[in-house]
């Protein structure tokens, strides 16, 4: 971020004493200034909107996170004998690994969404939940499914942003101590959370049929998308792509429409509670804002 700021916004390898060079960079500034300006006054409008709220978007932002592997381990037990054959008719599991394969990944999912939900040893339940995800990958071989890699990495981004949301509330609890790893940690691991958010979104863009309805809503997530990886102005992009991630989530993923015996019901309800939960880590982004390594922050330092 420095290096893009040393020369690009600033230009400050190659001035010109007739001021030409000067101008240029003084009129990206102005544009990058008004619309700092516009947004802001559109996230003081949310703000007070919002604040009734405010308090307990942690709580829904954590809950939404984990609400995919909630629905995931009710579906592999009311699915229970399905999963079964498939796994050992398809995937080659013998008996009896099949059997606790499905178990140890139920019991885990319900035991580390809980935990994050309670917020209680929050590095042991993101833990066992990024587990959950390679192991399934693996396990009913969709490894190489790109929709489902790029979804799955948006969910662990959500994960990511649980962490640092737990070493904040760590940071403030021992205020008077010294923190650097703790606050080195967070840092990282937001910028982390924030790039595999967007992850979700790209795989959206490049699946179902194109309309213009669709190139406009892609045009324009995708620059909220880049606005919320560099972090200028994060909470307004990240409530941006809640509310286009959430209506498209309503009209498409609306499985409740839907037959119980329709062939794509299970794929639309999976869909929804995935979007659910990259839902929550934006919520949460909105929440504790983007962290240090962000323009809005360097902005304040500058």
């Amino acid at each position: 971020m420095a290096q893009m700021r040393g020369t690009g916004g600033y230009r400050l390898g190659a001035q010109n004493h007739f001021g030409g060079q000067h101008r240029e960079g003084n009129s990206e500034a102005s544009t990058l200034d008004a619309i700092r300006e516009q947004t802001s006054k559109i996230e003081d409008i949310l703000d007070t909107y919002s604040e009734p709220i405010k308090p307990y978007l942690p709580a829904i932002g954590r809950f939404l996170i984990v609400v995919t592997f909630l629905e995931d381990a009710l579906r592999i037990l009311t699915q229970w004998s399905d999963q079964l054959l498939y796994l050992h008719d398809y995937r080659g599991f013998p008996n009896g690994l099949n059997h606790m394969f499905l178990m140890v990944n139920v019991l885990t999912m319900v035991a580390c969404a809980t935990l994050v939900i309670i917020r209680k040893y929050s590095d042991y339940a993101v833990g066992g939940l990024m587990g959950v995800v390679v192991v399934q990958a693996f396990g009913y071989g969709l490894i190489f499914d790109l929709n489902f890699f790029l979804r799955n990495l948006s969910v662990i981004g959500g994960l990511l942003m649980v962490l640092s949301d737990s070493w904040v509330r760590k940071t403030k609890a021992f205020a008077g101590l010294p923190q650097l790893d703790e606050k080195d940690r967070k840092m990282y691991f937001m910028l982390a959370g924030r790039v595999l958010l967007i992850f979700l979104f790209i795989g959206f863009v490049y699946s179902g049929e194109w309309s213009v309805w669709r190139i406009l809503v892609s045009i324009l997530g995708l620059v909220a998308c880049v606005m919320v990886v560099v972090g200028f102005k994060a909470k307004f992009s990240a409530t941006l792509l809640v509310v286009i991630l959430s209506v498209f989530n309503l009209l498409v993923n609306n499985f409740w429409t839907l037959h119980e015996h329709h062939p794509h019901k299970d794929f639309a309800k999976y869909d929804f509670f995935q979007i659910l939960s990259i839902v929550g880590g934006l919520l949460l982004l909105v929440n504790s804002g983007p962290g240090q390594f962000s323009i809005d922050e360097k902005k304040k330092v500058y």
